[in-house]
């Protein structure tokens, strides 16, 4: 779709991102996306974001589709594992290349469509496309995650990750050796100014904390018990990389990938292995563990090995 827009006086001399960004509604990092792909004209020439425009100029942006919609497609999908089910909640071992839920930018299979596929039913609490979800990992990080059943599992269970009385432990192997050995990494976490897909350390983020142990040092890389006290998007990867201690096998956040293609990895090393909450429907504490899938076994295997 293409848009044809005069600058307004009051905008003379701003970059063109901001300006454009003003006047369509969109982040300065999407027009500047647009403005790379050549998407946005000034005058009838091509611009950097950096390019400054002046009251009556013409500008022309064209832009991307509309969205497709979000739809679940009950499917089954490989290597979903059942944990555990009851009547108010189905704890699942998600593996790689999964995503909880669909979204706009993933075309993969999900953990809702498998539940829809395999005959579950869940909660109707939340969007249509995240129907009983109560919590995420990435598609790049397999292990455990809940799925509320029951209306009363989905609100008790959205209000205990909330108020952090879930119990959610990874491990990970990065790179380096941390030191201290145990610590806690006390950082605010937003999305990347320069990639909505990507986050970021920033001042103003969300209040997040990782708490992380040694398990076990070898020379290129250390395992780490990682205790989340908050829950945000990709948390446990930009803690890591802001201590220059990134995970094996993640370019996005500073991983070698020689030392991923050594270890045979082509994902994150990093595993949701045990996960613990407060039963909504017995009020008992129920605790959950999952094995390492083969590749993060095998990588492991290989580092032990020297």
């Amino acid at each position: 779709m293409n848009r044809v827009l005069l600058v307004p006086d009051g905008l003379d001399g701003q970059r063109v991102d901001a300006a454009a960004a003003r006047m369509l509604g969109l982040s300065r990092s999407q027009v500047a996306d647009l403005i790379a792909e050549g998407a946005v004209l000034l005058e009838g020439r091509s611009v950097s974001k950096s390019d400054q425009v002046t009251g009556g100029a013409m500008l022309e942006v064209t832009l991307p589709d509309a969205p497709r919609s979000v739809t679940v497609v009950p499917q089954t999908v490989a290597g979903v594992r059942i944990v555990h089910d009851d009547a108010d909640v189905v704890v699942v071992d998600k593996p790689v290349g999964v995503a909880a839920h669909p979204t706009q930018g993933w075309d993969g299979p999900s953990v809702v469509e498998h539940l829809a596929g395999a005959g579950f039913g869940i909660s109707t609490s939340g969007a249509p496309e995240r129907q009983g979800i109560v919590q995420r990992l990435d598609v790049g990080t397999s292990g455990l995650m809940v799925v509320a059943k029951s209306e009363h599992a989905y609100t008790v269970l959205k209000r205990a990750f909330r108020e952090r009385t879930v119990e959610k432990v990874y491990h990970a192997l990065v790179q380096g050796h941390p030191d201290p050995f145990t610590g806690t990494i006390d950082a605010p976490i937003a999305r990347h100014p320069g990639h909505d897909w990507k986050m970021a350390i920033i001042d103003g983020g969300r209040h997040s904390v990782t708490h992380y142990a040694t398990l076990e040092a070898h020379a290129a890389a250390t395992l780490l018990e990682i205790h989340l006290e908050t829950g945000r998007t990709h948390q446990i990867r930009v803690h890591m990389q802001a201590v220059r201690h990134p995970c094996v096998g993640d370019p996005l956040y500073g991983g070698d990938p020689v030392l991923a293609a050594r270890l045979g990895l082509e994902r994150q090393w990093l595993h949701a292995t045990r996960l613990g909450f407060w039963h909504p429907g017995t009020g008992d504490w129920a605790t959950f563990s999952s094995d390492y899938p083969e590749d993060l076994q095998q990588a492991l295997d290989r580092l032990r090995a020297g």
